[in-house]
Order: structure tokens, then C-alpha cells, then sequence
């Protein structure tokens, strides 16, 4: 068994100095006239030759040189001079862009307003004139690279990013600095004796950024907040936040605002009162806001369904500070015991939750369906609902899939509303499947905190009640997103584009290297549902489902309507969740305007902020949903390392989910973790890498390590400086497979 980490080790100290250093080497330096130009295009004013070379900390036996530059860049007019100092023409030629760092230190600036197919202009470490992730700067373009990208040069940073960060407090002789948390951020960051404020080696903290200082020194801050130890959940959580600008406060503005809002229990002013109508919620054990409420009934030519949805908008006023604050974080982020909601607790987790025997409003969608699931009538209203019971998965899956009579008995009056609801959601079901709706199966982290500390990490389990809910939501989104595009209603759908054909016949090549032989590709939902079907139930289905849902495009909003590929859906958009996002309150505002001009009763409602227009708002609502999707999958890595860190040593079961020609990634069976076996800790052999064939292939012994195969393995490393785990692969415990992993 391998040897345990020291408490040391396990934090990644071990590696910091390395680190530092890493960040602060660099190798040959641009041209002369590079680096004059950059210089004197990030000053205002002229310079001399006397300032340039004491910038640019040049020798004196440089001068003759420096001056016969400078001469020569005034006569190919890439400079202006007077008298004798010197400047940079104006920033003709350069472009806005906001760069983004590799944790390898490569730049890519996003230029505004590129389109969408044009990729980032290529920024090496030694262009990126101080710049750090995230700032915006000017670039300069200087031609193309080997590979065909574009490429620039950082020529002035114009708003810093990065104010505030954190990291691990380090002192040693040299001082006391701090290492960043985030591996794309190029520097260390100097604390003064004075700001220090009697933080402990080792120890996270919370810094600010005084003196960004220049390319030769490093930027200097402050101390605001000492965090405390690493290895603890909280502080985990917390650095993911400070990582990804997360805020879990609101300003007090918004709190005032809130706390002045009077409960809507009235059904007047153009409500339907359905307070008759048997509604319930159905969620996780652990939810706390319910926006969404279902009822069922059986009518003589189908089933109607009432979902009625959080009336977030009576509450919300568009361009409010209560909205505002709502269109910055544009959803909430979920993390283990924590919870960071887009709207304060008084309206997520009261006013606006459809709490059981409480009177709420709520908007509804009021939909018929034959028997054959094919929808025959729409209709939307402001209503007010009582709901009669709060119902988890759990306990439907039991009334309605596992037939436990006690459970029935105690639930008898719903059970026609439940029994109605589970034949109309198999039918949806079926019918959404038939036209080619995408059914990935790919499970979701499930960790459980106890007293700050991880008690177990796994799959979250889903049951045929979590589906019933899907079914009925998507059913109302569609429903809404159908109606207002016919209307010409201007609105954010939700929409997710055609896949790229490459990545397709990429997927392709993969699926079959493990088997699964399929059909000619055709890029159509059907195609891909066909391939999840021949992939249930088979060893690597969990392999299938991830390749294939990563040939697909993200889903994004859009003011136009485009469709959604992966739900066969020609109209689709986010309306059944306004009080964790923000798309779902404009599609409300929307439709709450278009049953006024229709009935022409009501007073239409402002839909977005000020200053904002919808392609705006798409742009920022898709990017806040990406940030929380990050966030929670930082958070996940980190809490997996945490978990780790005392099982050195110990063996687990997993599968080859990745193969490069550096190593494999293995995914683990039990605890929903990912990891790495480096080649080079496979000794036994020399391995050729296949990539066309995504395997690893044994020179001497012939041995597969092929993508799908499972293997067992042995935690050699946790680095949670790095959040990468290294497992070893266990000889013995390998059976290595050359039969097709997927049949």
C-alpha cells in the first residue's frame, strides 16, 4: 500500500514553490520594436529614449541600438515623433477583447463582437503585457500561427478583472505571498508585513489587490480575510465562490425592497381563482422554494393538466432593485448545504413558494391531450392556487410505481390526481421518445455534508417521479414557447443547435472503436436517440452517453427561435422555474403582455431592465448559466478531493472514460469521481497511443487499455493546489478486455 501524504502534501505545498516559479520565469522576449511599440501604446503622453530604455530595463551599450529602432519604426510610420520624444499613433488598428488564461499561462482573447464561428485570437506568455484572466484589454493583431489562428499581442489592459482573491497564505524568507487559488492566474501576489494580519502558513485567505505593479515585479495586496483551513468543506465552498465571483450576500438596497413587499392573497385584478383544483408539489427531500405545482384529471376525450408556476413577476418589478440584482446573478447556484439563490429567501423560500394550504398566485398553463398524448388546446392565465400537499419523489414513486398500499392509504384523496398523472406522463413520454427526443442518461454528484464534513459521495438516484415532473414541465415550456413565437411575441427561447457534423463522425469513429456499431450517421434527434437505445444497459453506455452529449452544441438563449435539437422540439423555452431563473421571469412578463393585448384587460409589465434589449440579455443569461454550471462542478472537484485525501493507497472499480497519449482518465463506479493514470506510471510495458482507435495499445505484452474498459485502480496522489486526483493501475486486479466493450 502506498505511503500516506503528509497533512503538508495533501494541500499542495509541496508544489508551491515550483508554482511560483513557474509563473514568474519566462522565455525569450519579443523583438525590441515589439516591446517599444507595446510600451509607448499604453501611455497617454510622449516618451523619451532615456524613459524607454528604463522601462524596458535596457543596458546602456543599448542605446545605439534603441535610437536605430526608434528611427526606423518613425520611417515605417508604426510611431510619431517630436522633437525628440516619442509616441504611438492612436489605437488605430487595435481591437477591445477580453482575455482568458490556460492554467498553462496561453492567452485567448475574445474580440467584441466576434461571431460566434470565429475563434479567439491566440496570445502567447510573452504578449500578455501583464495581463491577467479576465481583464479587458486592447490586442494587436500580428498575424497567424502555424496552425491557422489568429494571433496578438496584449497592448494595453484597459479594466482589471481580478480585485479580490484567494489563495494559500505562504511565508517563507524571501516574505509572505499568496498563491492563487486559480491555476490561470499567472502571478503571485506579495502581502506586506503590514497587511498581513497575522495569517498562519498554509492557511486560505481572502486578499485584495493594492499594487498590480509591472511585467519585471510582481502585483502586491492586502489581507481582508483570513478564511482558516483549506482541507474543511466551507472553505472549499467559499474559495469556489471568490473563484467565480459568486455573492452570497444581497446589497441592502435589495433586502429593504423586499422586506416591504405584502403578500398576495386576494384573487382579484383578472385572476382565476383554481384554488378548487386538487394542485401538489413534488420535489427532493431537501428543496426549500417550490415554483412548480402540478394537477391531473381524466376528461372524456384525454387529460388535462394544470401546471401552475410562481407568480414571481406580481412581485418582481422589471428594472427594480430587486430585479436588477436578479438579471446580475440570472439563476441560483446549488452547492452541498448551500444554496446561493438568484432572489432573497423572503420570495424564493416564502412569498413566492407554493407552500401546501397556502394561498399563492401563481401563473398557469392550463393544457388538453388526447389519449394518444397529441396536445389539443393551450390556455394561460394569472391565477391563485392552493396547493394540497408537498410531496417528495420519493413518496409518489412509491404510490405510483412501487403499488405500497400503505402509502396509498395514507394519501387516498390524491390518488386519482396522482394515478391520472402517471398515465399522462408515460404518454408524454412516449410520444416526446418516439419523434426523437434525447434521453441521456448520465447521472448527477449526490454528497452528503454532515457537521462541515463529506459523509459520502455517489449518484444522485432519479425515480419515475422525477421523470413524471420533466415530463409536465417540459410539456408547459413547449406549450408557452409555441404560443408566443406564433403570436411574433418577442421573447429568449431556449434553443440548442444542430451538432457540428466533425464531432459527429468523431463520436462515431469512437462508438465503434468500442463496438457499437451503428446505423449511416444522420444528424437528426432520431439518429442520436437510436444510439442511446442501442447503448442502455450495456457496459459502456455510461462512456456513450458522455461522448455523444459532448458532440453536442451548449444550449443557450436566443431571441430568435432556432429549435431544440436535443428535445425535438421546434418551439421550446424556460418557463416553469422564475424563481431560480431569471429567462423564465421574462417569458412570464411576455406572456402576462400578450394576454393583455388579447384580451385587452391588464396592465402590460415592463419586461427586462432598463438599457437592456433581449439579444443583450441572451448573451448574459447563457454566460451566468455557464458560471453556475462551472461553479458547481469546481465545487464537486474540490469536495472530491476532500473526500480522497485519508483513502491514499486504497483500490477502487471504475472505467476508462478518456485515453490521450499521456495517460487515461478513469472515472470511479462508486463515487461519481474522475481521475488520471499517467503512462508513465504504467511500467510494465511501453504503450503506444491510438487515438482513431481511443486506446493505449502494450508494445511488448500487446495489452488494451481501451476507452469503455473497466479497470481497477489505486489512489496514488491527491493534489487540491492543482484539484487532480492520480490513480496507479492495479496489476492484478486488471483483466485486460479486447472484446467489444460496448456489446
Amino acid at each position: 500500500m502506498a505511503k500516506k501524504s503528509t497533512r503538508r502534501q495533501r494541500i499542495g505545498r509541496r508544489n508551491n514553490k515550483n508554482r511560483a516559479h513557474s509563473r514568474k520565469k519566462s522565455s525569450a522576449q519579443p523583438p525590441l520594436n515589439e516591446r517599444i511599440l507595446r510600451y509607448l501604446q499604453t501611455r497617454d503622453t510622449p516618451a523619451s529614449t532615456a524613459m524607454i530604455m528604463q522601462e524596458l530595463s535596457l543596458p546602456g551599450f543599448a542605446r545605439k541600438a534603441t535610437k536605430e529602432t526608434l528611427t526606423s519604426m518613425v520611417k515605417q510610420g508604426k510611431i510619431l515623433q517630436k522633437n525628440k520624444q516619442f509616441q504611438a499613433k492612436d489605437n488605430q488598428g487595435l481591437s477591445q477583447a477580453t482575455l482568458a488564461l490556460t492554467s498553462g499561462g496561453l492567452g485567448f482573447a475574445t474580440v467584441d463582437g466576434q461571431k460566434k464561428d470565429e475563434k479567439d485570437v491566440f496570445i502567447s506568455h510573452n504578449h500578455l503585457g501583464g495581463a491577467s484572466h479576465g481583464d479587458t484589454v486592447l490586442i494587436r493583431l500580428l498575424g497567424t500561427t502555424s496552425r491557422g489562428r489568429q494571433e496578438g499581442i496584449v497592448v494595453r489592459i484597459l479594466k482589471r478583472s481580478v480585485t479580490t482573491l484567494c489563495g494559500l497564505y505562504v511565508e517563507d524568507t524571501k516574505g509572505a505571498f499568496l498563491l492563487p487559488d486559480d491555476p490561470r492566474l499567472p502571478f503571485t501576489v506579495f502581502i506586506p508585513k503590514k497587511s498581513r494580519k497575522r495569517a498562519k502558513n498554509g492557511e486560505a485567505i481572502l486578499a485584495r489587490i493594492t499594487d498590480y505593479g509591472t511585467e519585471k515585479k510582481g502585483p502586491s495586496g492586502e489581507i481582508l480575510e483570513i478564511l482558516g483551513d483549506p482541507l474543511t468543506v466551507p472553505v472549499q465552498i467559499r474559495m469556489a465562490m471568490e473563484k467565480l465571483g459568486l455573492d452570497k450576500a444581497f446589497p441592502d438596497e435589495v433586502l429593504k425592497d423586499v422586506e416591504q413587499l405584502e403578500p398576495l392573497r386576494d384573487c382579484k385584478h383578472g385572476r382565476r381563482d383554481l384554488r378548487n383544483i386538487h394542485h401538489v408539489t413534488i420535489d427532493g427531500a431537501d428543496a426549500k422554494d417550490f415554483d412548480d405545482a402540478i394537477a391531473v384529471e381524466e376528461t372524456s376525450k384525454g387529460y388535462r393538466l394544470h401546471v401552475s408556476i410562481a407568480d414571481v413577476s406580481h412581485y418582481v418589478q422589471a428594472g427594480s432593485a430587486v430585479d436588477k440584482e436578479a438579471y446580475k446573478r440570472g439563476t441560483s447556484v446549488y452547492f452541498p448545504n448551500l444554496v446561493l439563490p438568484m432572489l432573497p429567501e423572503r420570495l424564493s423560500n416564502d412569498l413566492c413558494s407554493l407552500v401546501p394550504n397556502q394561498d399563492r398566485p401563481a401563473f398557469s398553463a392550463i393544457l388538453d391531450f388526447d389519449r394518444k398524448g397529441k396536445q389539443i388546446r393551450a390556455e394561460f392565465c394569472r391565477s391563485m392556487i392552493n396547493s394540497r400537499m408537498r410531496f417528495t419523489y420519493d413518496t409518489v414513486h412509491q404510490i405510483l410505481y412501487l403499488k405500497e398500499q400503505a402509502t396509498q392509504k395514507e394519501h387516498q384523496q390524491l390518488l386519482p390526481m396522482l394515478t391520472a398523472a402517471g398515465k399522462l406522463s408515460a404518454i408524454l413520454r412516449k410520444r416526446r421518445h418516439k419523434r426523437g427526443s434525447l434521453g441521456f442518461n448520465i447521472p448527477e454528484a449526490s454528497i452528503q455534508v454532515q457537521d462541515d464534513k463529506i459523509v459520502s459521495m455517489g449518484h444522485a438516484q432519479r425515480n419515475e417521479a422525477h421523470l413524471l415532473i420533466e415530463d409536465f414541465m417540459l410539456a408547459a415550456n413547449e406549450a408557452v414557447a409555441e404560443t408566443l413565437s406564433r403570436a411574433r411575441q418577442d421573447v429568449l427561447f431556449r434553443i440548442h443547435e444542430r451538432p457540428d457534423p466533425v464531432k459527429v463522425s468523431t463520436f462515431t469513429e469512437a462508438a465503434g472503436a468500442m463496438g457499437l456499431h451503428l446505423a449511416k450517421t444522420d444528424i437528426s434527434p432520431a439518429w442520436f436517440a437510436g444510439v442511446l437505445d442501442k447503448a442502455r444497459d450495456k457496459p459502456a453506455e455510461y462512456v456513450i452517453n458522455n461522448l455523444l452529449l459532448r458532440t453536442m452544441q451548449q444550449a443557450r438563449y436566443s431571441p430568435e427561435n432556432l429549435g431544440h435539437f436535443g428535445l425535438a422540439a421546434e418551439y421550446y423555452l424556460h418557463f416553469t422555474s422564475p424563481i431560480r431563473r431569471y429567462p423564465d421571469l421574462v417569458a412570464h412578463r411576455v406572456l402576462h403582455n400578450f394576454l393583455v393585448q388579447k384580451t385587452g384587460k391588464g396592465e402590460p409589465l415592463t419586461v427586462l431592465p432598463k438599457q437592456e434589449d433581449l439579444a443583450q440579455s441572451a448573451l448574459h443569461l447563457s454566460g451566468r448559466e455557464r458560471v453556475a454550471v462551472d461553479s458547481e462542478r469546481d465545487v464537486q472537484a474540490r469536495l472530491a478531493g476532500l473526500f480522497l485525501l485519508d483513502k491514499i493507497g486504497e483500490e477502487f472499480e471504475g472505467v476508462i472514460s478518456g485515453v490521450a497519449s499521456f495517460g487515461l482518465f478513469v472515472e470511479l463506479f462508486d463515487y461519481f469521481i474522475s481521475g488520471a493514470v499517467p503512462i508513465r506510471s504504467m511500467e510494465d510495458d511501453y504503450y503506444h497511443f491510438d487515438g482513431r482507435a481511443h486506446r493505449l495499445i502494450g508494445e511488448r505484452s500487446n495489452a488494451i487499455y481501451q476507452l469503455g474498459h473497466t479497470v481497477r485502480v489505486r489512489l496514488e496522489h491527491v493534489d487540491m493546489a492543482a484539484k487532480r486526483i492520480t490513480f496507479s493501475l492495479v496489476e492484478d486486479g486488471n483483466e485486460i478486455k479486447q472484446d467489444n466493450a460496448a456489446t
